[in-house]
């Protein structure tokens, strides 16, 4: 999809559909903002005749749609409610976007223009970035397998954001292509997640990092199981035993730093942040095997590492000035004669010997290995993990949240401040230190889980055993990785969380001080 930002007068623009999108109306006077009032007068009035009616009073996710038979260069007009005006703000207009996108595809249109509405308190960049993220992510669908597609929506060729005259548009377009490369990047999360796990293997999983690095110029090392045991990464080949398909360990680097002669690292290199990922391509549980039902979607337990290859693609596209990480602990969790078991101990990478309880308690397993290695390897100024870790998260926030845990206040309060301008919802948990504490083992170094109570914390005071005082902080998204409802932006399936959310700490990460 081609989106473009210009100043065009709306009532002349070519298109399937125009949409205008209105903020609540006040029944005692139906005024039109100047721009839309031209359209109306072009189409002779039928847009304020029409709200005479009352049959459409602008609440928030209305429309309405008009079919003017002559005045304007648009087949259709859709009328789009943003609700009250001093509540719109980018997760808004981005939904208002999206909603046009879909109303277009539906009635099998090409093209769509949007007008951008003047508000108080959105500027006009984050207006554009908020709606060309709106109109790539309403697009996206996941249908490469059915093999009749009649019934599905068309698909938008080309959205145009029409500005008001005078406004900025260099710095509108820019913003728009940041968000057309962000929205496109969570577009490749959902396609990763939403992929059968007979399609996606750890090795396929691979591949595919090592496709999108060539495409946008990452770096890119692929860790098998002879350099994964070399490695002594004990617990990561724990969780792999069982399966036919043997782990791979995915490492992506944006704007590494050169070496210097002798192999040393240059002393002038850009700051160095780690993302690392749960990358469970099918988790059955092992021989703590799930129930039927409760196995159905765990194709998508590797979200969390979808969301960080998608995040690095993104931050080489936006050419953002760090040395941004990507690790992806890829392995599938089967039960079989070679599978770790409950009451195992294992090794992990970094020497922590670890008591098994559960073989459906994998991903913190995985992870304990990753981190380690991002740790040791790449010592980053800091490390964030995102994963679908606990079920616990789910029972705790829902499907409208997820947990931000961690050892440094400042990197929780950016991530849930990024989350609130992007649309992507954090709430932070406490970690104390009674809950690193309650995961000593009387066995081995540490216990892999802590019980059923406050379970999505006493999973990540497991692991920030394995983060040292590297400022962390750990993403559970288990409920919100994926969904079996559709809205605006989204359809049923793999949603892509996070990755907005990323996007916007890496950009602004100049900013900040978490130490």
């Amino acid at each position: 999809m081609q989106v473009t930002v210009d100043t065009r007068n709306p009532a002349r623009r070519t298109a399937d559909l125009l949409a205008l999108p209105l903020t609540q109306l006040d029944p005692s006077h139906w005024r039109l903002p100047p721009r839309m009032a031209g359209v109306d007068r072009a189409a002779g009035g039928a847009i304020l005749s029409l709200l005479g009616t009352g049959d459409f009073r602008g609440k928030r996710g209305e429309t309405l749609v008009l079919y003017p038979q002559s005045g304007i260069g648009a087949k259709r007009v859709l009328l789009v409610g943003l609700g009250e005006e001093n509540r719109v703000d980018a997760e808004v207009l981005r939904e208002a976007a999206g909603i046009a996108v879909r109303a277009t595809a539906e009635r099998k249109g090409k093209t769509l223009a949007i007008v951008a509405p003047a508000s108080r308190r959105v500027r006009v960049a984050a207006m554009t970035q908020a709606m060309a993220e709106g109109a790539i992510l309403a697009g996206y669908r996941f249908d490469r397998y059915r093999s009749r597609r009649e019934s599905t929506p068309a698909e938008v060729r080309s959205v145009a954001i029409l500005l008001e005259k005078g406004a900025e548009l260099r710095a509108a377009r820019a913003a728009a292509s940041i968000g057309v490369s962000v929205a496109e990047s969570q577009n490749l999360a959902r396609d990763l997640s939403n992929e059968p796990p007979n399609a996606l293997p750890p090795a396929a999983m691979a591949r595919a990092a090592q496709k999108l690095a060539r495409e946008v110029g990452l770096r890119v090392r692929v860790l098998g199981p002879a350099e994964i045991r070399k490695r002594k990464l004990g617990a990561m080949l724990a969780v792999g035993g069982g399966s036919a398909h043997s782990p791979r360990l995915i490492l992506l680097e944006h704007n590494a730093p050169v070496k210097a002669r002798g192999g040393k690292r240059s002393s002038h290199r850009p700051t160095t942040i780690c993302l690392v990922g749960k990358g469970v391509t099918f988790d059955s549980g092992g021989l703590s095997l799930k129930s039927p039902n409760n196995m159905v979607r765990m194709k998508h337990d590797m979200s969390g590492a979808a969301t960080v290859i998608a995040t690095l693609r993104a931050a080489a596209l936006l050419k953002v000035p760090l040395h941004v990480v990507g690790i992806a602990g890829a392995v599938e969790n089967m039960p079989s004669g070679t599978a770790y078991r409950p009451d195992d101990i294992v090794t992990s990478g970094s020497g922590q010997t670890i008591e098994v309880k559960n073989t459906d308690a994998e991903g913190r397993l995985v992870l304990a290995d990753c981190l380690h290695l991002a740790r040791s390897e790449f010592e980053p100024e800091a490390l964030i993990d995102v994963a679908t870790l606990t079920g616990a998260c789910s029972i705790a926030l829902g499907p409208w949240a997820a947990a931000v845990l961690g050892n440094n206040e400042r990197l929780s309060d950016l991530i849930v401040k990024a989350g609130e301008k992007t649309g992507e919802r954090f709430w932070p948990l406490p970690l104390w230190e009674v809950h690193r504490e309650h995961m000593r083992s009387q066995l081995a170094d540490l216990k892999q889980t802590g019980g059923r109570a406050a379970g999505t914390i006493t999973a990540a005071a497991f692991l920030s055993h394995f983060v040292g005082e590297t400022p962390w902080a750990h993403l559970d998204i288990a409920s919100t990785a994926d969904t079996s409802r559709s809205g605006p932006l989204q359809p049923s399936g793999a949603t892509g969380f996070g990755v907005r959310a990323l996007c916007e700490i890496l950009r602004n990460w100049g900013r900040v001080k978490v130490d």
